[in-house]
């Protein structure tokens, strides 16, 4: 059972705890990763793009030239999608790119995620996050001490109004509430900061 160090705001080691085997120490499947980043990415896609079609583009009614006689190739219209301002050929119209992954599928991948974290020692476990006001420069003096990467994902049991404000302006930081971690985020920030609670919490999830 793998185990990790939990520092205090300042740095320091306060005590070791184990970590779940069954969540932070499985085979890692890497395929598995890629599929659910792959659907997490389109879900996130708006699908708003709209391009005109050579029947909705205006103009163009009247034949540019003659069929024949004058050595140029025949044209019907100048909003055909050869000319310049003309329609697009198979133009992209709005729709919906979300799909859903099976359960299964994202739950092995976001445990992969986490065993990654953990192997590579990219795992901060922090006891908590006690600031007296949600300041930005008491925040980065906390990250620095607990000497994480500046791009971190920082996780935390619920909703903490003073923990989001004192980090949102703190460039490549994001915070996020336990149950909402994501695979994405956890492959995208370089450094995963957990409180105690929060690490609980997700060790409930899979339960």
């Amino acid at each position: 059972m793998p185990k990790i160090s939990v520092l205090n705001m300042e740095g320091n080691s306060v005590e070791e705890i184990e970590l779940n085997k069954d969540i932070f120490d499985v085979e890692i499947n890497e395929h598995v990763v890629y599929l659910v980043v792959k659907n997490y990415l389109a879900n996130q896609r708006q699908g708003t793009h709209s391009a005109k079609t050579r029947a909705e583009v205006r103009g163009g009614g009247r034949k540019p030239w003659r069929q024949k006689g004058t050595g140029r190739a025949r044209q019907g219209s100048i909003r055909s999608p050869q000319w310049r301002g003309g329609g697009i050929v198979f133009a992209k119209k709005p729709r919906d790119y979300s799909y859903s992954t099976p359960k299964k599928v994202r739950r092995l991948a976001l445990k992969s995620a986490l065993t990654s974290k953990v192997r590579d020692g990219e795992l901060i476990v922090v006891e908590d996050f006690q600031l007296e006001e949600a300041k930005t420069k008491n925040f980065v003096k906390v990250l620095e001490a607990i000497k994480a990467d500046k791009k971190a994902l920082v996780v935390f049991p619920g909703n903490d109004e003073k923990l989001r404000r004192a980090s949102n302006n703190i460039p490549n930081v994001k915070t996020t509430m336990a149950d909402n971690i994501n695979v994405y985020d956890i492959l995208k920030y370089n450094s995963l900061i957990v409180t105690k609670d929060a690490l609980r919490v997700i060790e409930e999830v899979f339960n």
